[in-house]
């Protein structure tokens, strides 16, 4: 971890009309509690389930939850990032949040990106609509690879690769059932004929705000919390394919300003994810849909090499352990191992 000149990264907030458009959305629809969403969870997941994912690693993690088959099966939908109530430090109970992207197979059209509410206590999960929203009461789904999420506060932070950071106020979960029966046409986003509509599902986040970068060339590819940090701390950084020259960086939270706090390259390719906690960073290597990620422990400037599981993506912190999401087919987890 090398540090660098951290002005590249360097945000600009443009909210323009995100938050009356999401305003408007909200008055009109009922807004519902994460409890609520969990506790209507409609699909189950599998505690120690699709173990493929976890391919040669030793030692295996504690705990691991998979999807359901459905979830494991899809070639539609494909896990990405990867946060937590403990994150957040605003919500009562204990919560995962996994973003997907939607990789459409033609003739089916874009859907965007989804966030999935699972509980691990219960292991029930359900997943919910990201939206736009414009202040006429229309909304669109929002076409972007949500590479990472950090949820801070009520501030749920979507990484935009070129782009920045979207944000979504979890405090607009809002549900499709307040105002209708069913939930309208399941192949159409928005509203028409007198109903709302977002692919069949039930609820729905517009955003609210968004940090775009103020120059090109920084990506987002994945986001994290750094809740060890004084004071806390949001972290961004980039994919690089082939290279070691991907970067990352870190901004104060709460967020008022685009300025970051510092910025440093990785040294390795193929980074999915990354976070600090107190004097270490961890970063999430992955390799191909065959074989086993790898767990990069920087400390005091030495490395320490650890095996992941096949497919590595983002990373949170949670009860004394550092989590990832994975997603291949057939092989998709949220797994923790110990920090």
């Amino acid at each position: 971890m090398v540090p660098i000149d951290s002005a590249p990264f360097a945000l600009r907030r443009d909210t323009g009309t995100l938050a009356e458009g999401a305003a408007k959305l909200a008055k009109e629809l009922g807004r519902v509690t994460v409890e609520t969403v969990l506790a209507r969870g409609n699909r189950t997941a599998v505690r120690k389930g699709a173990a493929a994912a976890l391919g040669k690693m030793q030692p295996r993690p504690d705990v691991w939850y998979a999807f359901d088959s459905a979830d494991q099966g899809t070639a539609d939908w494909y896990p990405q990032g990867l946060t937590c109530g403990e994150d957040s430090g605003a919500v009562k109970v204990p919560v995962f949040l996994v973003s997907w992207y939607f990789k459409p197979q033609p003739p089916v059209p874009e859907r965007g990106i989804r966030v999935t509410f699972l509980s691990p206590s219960t292991l029930k999960y359900q997943h919910a609509l990201l939206v736009e929203a414009r202040p006429d009461g229309s909304y669109r789904a929002i076409d972007i690879h949500a590479g990472g999420i950090a949820w801070y506060g009520d501030l749920l932070y979507v990484a935009d690769t070129k782009r920045g950071l979207r944000v979504f106020d979890v405090r607009n979960l809002l549900d499709l059932r307040t105002v209708q029966n069913d939930l309208g046409d399941s192949q159409r986003i928005g509203r028409a004929n007198g109903k709302f509509h977002a692919f069949g599902y039930r609820y729905v986040i517009p955003q609210t705000d968004f940090w775009r970068v103020t120059q090109e060339g920084p990506r987002f590819s994945f986001v994290s919390i750094d809740r060890a940090a004084k004071p806390h701390a949001l972290v961004s950084g980039e994919y690089a394919e082939a290279g070691p020259d991907g970067r990352v960086a870190r901004w104060d939270l709460p967020l008022d300003s685009g300025t970051p706090r510092d910025a440093y390259v990785m040294g390795h390719p193929k980074i999915q994810g990354a976070v600090s906690n107190r004097d270490r960073w961890y970063l999430s290597q992955a390799v191909d849909a065959a074989t086993n990620g790898r767990l990069q422990v920087y400390r005091a400037g030495k490395l320490l090499t650890r095996q992941f599981p096949i497919g590595p993506e983002d990373l949170t912190v949670r009860g004394g352990k550092v989590w990832s999401v994975t997603e291949f087919r057939n092989k998709r987890v949220i797994f923790g191992v110990d920090l």
